[in-house]
């Protein structure tokens, strides 16, 4: 049992019986310059900052602002990962998966002697990283640091290779000289007798950014080794408002994300859905790379936007299209919304089918869109009272976790 007292910058901790004062930490923050990796971290930053910690946060300078404005520190490092400077999205990934771990291991490569060079004139008192940042871990380990990982997406259950073998099965097949040059590298900095495999997803120690809804085979995961925190989801303002229209009776939004929105044929599809559709209003983000003329003539019901702020839309919508991304299915989540997930890649899949698992959402893959099979999936999910009930079940309990503060008081106890 952990209880935390406030007083002034330091922190009693009382857990079982044990009670440690805290006083404000230097704390070290890793990931890599994606949105998906940057912005789950975000409010848990700006907690520690609030409560008197130094925080210093790794990433690329091209997501120097969002991070800056939690009031951490940024510690630059230039990526070597596929990603789009401008917005963190996609870049040409090779589709091969060993060839996607090599990426990552280059990068970490790249990254490690950086970060060595700048925390070694300011050793912090705790790392904490993200999943594809594990050069936080070898750096802890190095200097006897704690070290927590701090998950964004779900995390391995046990059983969790043979549920899930196309990686692992690729690994072993082809992946020799990966592995080898994963293992000569911990070794080359002092880490011998662990797998890469295991070096990389089982952490000694995580907090997991997700709701427990959408983890697979939850009751599989050691709880000893992941603690779900939820998702720390804060005031959002500072990205913009929506106010939604006084004749609507019911808003949709439909947003595939930052990464995968080059889909002008999607959007036509939606149009055709949607459009005039009585009583509902809808919202288009179609992203950047789209010219909304591209999209025709627009039904009376429809606004197009190349971006908006998602959660100040959800909060007042009534159901959601989206790519299952794991940000935006929390979001959804966490705002109540049945979804229709349309998912484009990496573990959108995933988050699609366990919607399905929940009884909260629908499934249609990009290559079976037609507006026949969205609206009706629009029409059955918002007129279900079963689906609104799990999912008023779900916002409650994604509301009443404790969010950035009850993560911040478990990195505090970990100090």
């Amino acid at each position: 049992m952990l209880r935390v007292v406030r007083d002034g910058p330091s922190r009693l901790i009382e857990s079982q019986g044990v009670r440690m004062t805290r006083r404000p930490a230097h704390i070290a923050m890793l990931s890599i310059p994606a949105h998906g990796h940057v912005n789950p971290s975000l409010e848990v930053i700006r907690e520690l900052v609030a409560r008197g910690h130094r925080v210093s946060y790794a990433n690329d300078p091209a997501f120097a602002e969002r991070i800056e404005d939690t009031g951490a520190a940024l510690v630059p490092y230039r990526t070597t990962l596929p990603l789009t400077a401008e917005s963190g999205a996609e870049g040409d990934w090779p589709s091969d998966p060993v060839e996607v771990q090599e990426y990552f291991l280059r990068d970490a490569q790249a990254m490690l002697p950086v970060l060595r060079e700048a925390f070694d004139r300011d050793r912090p008192d705790l790392f904490l990283y993200d999943i594809a940042a594990c050069p936080a871990r070898v750096l802890a380990e190095n200097w006897d640091v704690p070290v927590l990982q701090l998950s964004p997406t779900f995390v391995a259950w046990e059983g969790f290779e043979q549920d899930v073998p196309e990686m692992f099965e690729a690994i072993r097949r082809d992946g020799a000289a990966y592995t080898a040059a994963f293992t000569a590298w911990l070794a080359e900095n002092g880490i011998t007798g662990i797998d890469p495999l295991d070096f990389m997803g089982r952490p000694a120690r995580s907090l997991v950014l997700i709701p427990r809804a959408l983890q697979p085979h939850a009751d599989r995961v050691d709880p000893e080794r992941y603690t779900f925190v939820g998702p720390a989801i804060g005031d959002r303002s500072h990205q913009g408002s929506w106010t939604r229209p006084a004749s609507a009776e019911k808003v949709l939004l439909v947003s595939l994300g930052s990464a995968y929105t080059d889909r002008p044929d999607f959007y036509r599809a939606c149009l055709r859905a949607f459009g005039d559709l009585p009583g509902w209003h809808v919202v288009l983000q179609i992203g950047a790379h789209v010219d909304p003329a591209a999209l025709g003539p627009l039904p009376a019901n429809v606004e197009v936007h190349p971006w908006v702020p998602q959660l100040a839309v959800l909060e007042q919508a009534d159901a959601f299209v989206t790519h299952a991304g794991m940000g935006g299915t929390t979001e959804g989540l966490y705002c109540g919304v049945p979804m229709i997930a349309v998912p484009q890649g990496a573990d959108q899949y995933a988050n699609a089918d366990r919607l399905v698992e929940l009884g909260v959402g629908r499934r249609l893959d990009p290559a079976d869109v037609t507006p026949e099979l969205l609206r009706t999936a629009l029409l059955t999910l918002t007129t279900d009272p079963d689906v609104a009930a799990r999912l008023a079940a779900i916002r409650h309990e994604l509301r009443t976790l404790g969010g950035a503060a009850y993560t911040a008081d478990l990195i505090e106890a970990a100090l």
